[in-house]
């Protein structure tokens, strides 16, 4: 089943004004579905796929031990494979935490 939102909820999750969601309706870019009452929604699966390229898609990793390390390792690997493959540009930031010392470690992709 679909998620459908409003115009002004599918402008706040891809980070453009509701006038650009009508022009992309206006050039055959989205379809969105109307209401009885005439009144506009949007399919955030079909939304989420029509990201700019200038938008950034944070993942974030953590593992609270050095026991946990790989973990780390692994939670990375699949947060870049899913952004990558949905053609997203992506920053994954880690924290590491033991104790009160936290380290952050960005890694950027430049897709």
């Amino acid at each position: 089943m679909s998620n459908w939102v409003s115009a002004s909820q599918a402008a706040e999750l891809i980070g453009v004004s509701t006038r650009t969601l009508l022009r992309w309706e206006e050039q055959g870019k989205l379809k969105p579905m109307r209401t009885s009452g005439g009144h506009r929604r949007y399919d955030v699966s079909e939304l989420l796929g029509t990201k700019n390229d200038s938008s950034l898609t944070i993942g974030y990793a953590r593992c609270s031990s050095h026991d946990q390390k790989e973990d780390l390792k692994r939670q990375v690997l699949v947060l870049e494979s899913y952004c990558a493959s949905k053609g997203w540009n992506f920053e994954i930031i880690q924290d590491y935490c033991m104790g009160v010392e936290v380290r952050r470690i960005s890694k950027s992709s430049n897709n």
